[in-house]
């Protein structure tokens, strides 16, 4: 039985063959989705007292107030000072480049004015407060720290909270090292639905956030989902992507690694190869083969590719752009001479890798572009993770006595229209009558 599955795209059936391969069964778990009720609306009406259960009785941590579960940030500091030289540096290298990217992207307050003195802008400001999800134990990621706090800091959000479980009062170094590095402003050793509800809603001892970021079990999902509204949130990711578009130059092993690079994120993951040379799809197969057997998460990659991956025959690169465009990919490497000319090409896609030494892995640590970013086809009305999503916008209109003659006998009009009579006398009083 092979590895991946072998498409072509000439065949009758590749639409449909395609699209049932991309399909992915999002639909809610009812278990999970009445667990995570219960908790958040246990949250609602206990606080504190139902934190301190939850956390009890999920993270066998024991606790006599939730101002106990605040980490201070002295271990915050030592965790930093901790770590190995080569790992501190590495983490500190990557937390500047994802923080010069984000520079860029800052929006600033504009106006204009017209030509009767009315100005005309927009006004923007910072989150107050945002809440960062970070998973806790094996699955902790430092990065998703870095690429979810720096952002918010960039924008200028005044208080930036982490909440992180700490199974056994055992606490990931790496995690609160991140959040020293980042700028983190407090953290909590919580987890879980019931920390999502703690950010939302506030409880005694923390504070409602204005939104919510970061990555979690399908319960933190569910609770995120349900608690959208009450507060804003980042996004509800799927399984993670890699679409891979390849003229056959770069080398079989290297791609092999990429597809790979995805696939043991879980089950669930996603690797395709988009190429026109069906030789080269052979020598990327044979490379799976041989490289398989020597990565220690072997059996998530297998599954993974079996289940979900696959090497796809297409007519040419135009057509590889086209299809891409359809599956609207997490992450997209363009492994290609010239990228930049199909990259050209590409409406839809989470993040774009230009050229063989572009690597997915790269962009997830420290190449500075935001590694959050729209799955399960998202990318096709969605964004990266950025600044924007920190800051918000406000209109100004400020209506000079001169714009009021000429605005106010507009929306009069069309006030009157719509049958708003109080609307039309409101924009009519600010017209001088005519002598």
């Amino acid at each position: 039985m092979a590895l991946i599955k072998r498409l072509d795209s000439r065949s009758g059936d590749f639409a449909r063959t395609l699209r049932n391969l991309l399909a992915f069964d999002a639909s809610e778990d009812e278990a999970i989705e009445r667990v995570s009720a219960d908790i958040l609306k246990d949250i609602q009406q206990r606080g504190d007292d139902a934190l301190l259960d939850y956390t009890q009785r999920f993270d066998h941590v024991q606790a006599q107030s939730v101002a106990a579960l605040e980490i201070p940030k002295s271990d915050w500091l030592a965790a930093l000072e901790s770590l190995p030289a080569e790992q501190r540096a590495a983490l500190e290298s990557a937390a500047q480049r994802v923080r010069n990217y984000h520079e860029h992207q800052r929006s600033e307050t504009w106006t204009y004015t017209e030509a009767d003195g009315t100005v005309l802008g927009q006004k923007v400001t910072p989150l107050d407060r945002v809440g960062l999800y970070v998973p806790g134990g094996k699955a902790a990621y430092p990065s998703s720290v870095l690429m979810n706090a720096i952002p918010a800091k960039v924008a200028g959000v005044a208080q930036v909270v982490m909440v992180t479980p700490t199974v056994n009062n055992v606490r990931n170094p790496l995690v609160l090292a991140a959040a020293a590095i980042a700028g983190v402003d407090s953290a909590w050793a919580i987890g879980g639905a019931q920390a999502v509800g703690a950010l939302a809603y506030g409880t005694q001892t923390i504070a409602a956030v204005d939104k919510i970021v970061g990555p979690g079990n399908a319960y933190v999902a569910s609770a995120k989902r349900r608690v959208f509204g009450t507060v804003g949130i980042d996004m509800i990711a799927g399984p993670s992507e890699i679409l891979i578009i390849a003229d056959g130059t770069t080398p079989p092993d290297w791609i092999a690694m990429d597809l790979f690079s995805q696939a043991e994120h879980d089950e669930l993951a996603q690797s395709i190869l988009l190429c026109p040379d069906a030789d080269y799809l052979d020598q990327v197969e044979a490379a799976i083969e041989r490289l398989l057997p020597t990565m220690p998460r072997a059996d998530i990659i297998r599954a993974s590719l079996g289940g979900r991956g696959a090497l796809i025959l297409v007519a040419d690169l135009d057509q590889a752009c086209a299809i891409a465009n359809d599956i609207a990919p997490e992450h997209l490497e363009i492994s290609t001479e010239q990228p930049e000319l199909w990259a050209e090409k590409i409406r839809h896609a989470g993040a774009i890798f230009m050229g063989r030494f572009s690597s997915e892995a790269l962009g997830d640590y420290c190449a500075g572009p935001n590694h959050v970013l729209p799955t399960s086809r998202t990318a096709r009305f969605s964004s990266p993770l950025g600044v924007y999503d920190f800051q918000k916008r406000s209109s100004l209109i400020k209506v000079s006595q001169a714009g009021a003659q000429t605005l106010g006998r507009v929306a009069a009009t069309l006030a009157h229209g719509e049958g708003l009579q109080a609307h039309a006398a409101s924009a009519q009083y600010r017209i001088t009558p005519k002598n």
